[in-house]
């Protein structure tokens, strides 16, 4: 921690790592992909430090993990990707051990199955609100939405995702 409270770099990779994980699976349904967000991540991060004033800092890690998924969708709808190589370790460097991972990924694979079925639109507000614990007013910021298409996003997409989950009999 620096002396006008911010935290370093190594504090938010060391104390945070897990939360960011967390948001990164939800937001993209898979480790591998989770992984490449948490990095791309924990480089802005790095950047954004020094602008960062005290604040919610889980909501701020919140916001960089959301707008890093988004531009990757965008930029994946602009132009299709190659292929990485087999080898991981020229990639991706060694992360969390696969007992944290699956610590940190409470839901079952069904559940997460569901979730990942939602539209982007829909799947991120929820991932925010039920996964991150973000507040409507953090969420409208983040995705620079006003706080009623928020609600509405939130309650369309927890209403898919009860289908989703009841057609995959998980729900009563």
């Amino acid at each position: 921690m620096t002396e006008d409270g911010t935290p370093t770099w190594e504090d938010v990779a060391r104390d945070h790592g897990r939360f960011l994980y967390n948001v990164a699976f939800r937001l993209t349904g898979n480790d591998e992909d989770a992984k490449d967000l948490v990095q791309e991540s924990l480089l802005r991060i790095r950047r954004g430090l020094e602008n960062y004033e005290p604040g919610s800092l889980e909501g701020w890690l919140a916001r960089i993990v959301t707008n890093v998924f988004l531009d990757d969708v965008r930029r994946k709808r602009r132009r299709p990707t190659q292929a990485l190589p087999d080898n991981p370790d020229l990639v991706v460097p060694p992360s969390m051990g696969a007992e944290e991972a699956s610590a940190a990924a409470r839901f079952s694979d069904e559940v997460q199955d569901a979730l990942a079925s939602l539209p982007d639109d829909f799947r991120v507000p929820v991932v925010l609100c039920d996964v991150a614990d973000r507040s409507y007013e953090e969420i409208s910021e983040t995705l620079g939405l006003p706080i009623g298409t928020v609600r509405s996003r939130l309650h369309r997409g927890r209403r898919m995702l009860r289908v989703a989950l009841a057609e995959r009999g998980l729900t009563r």
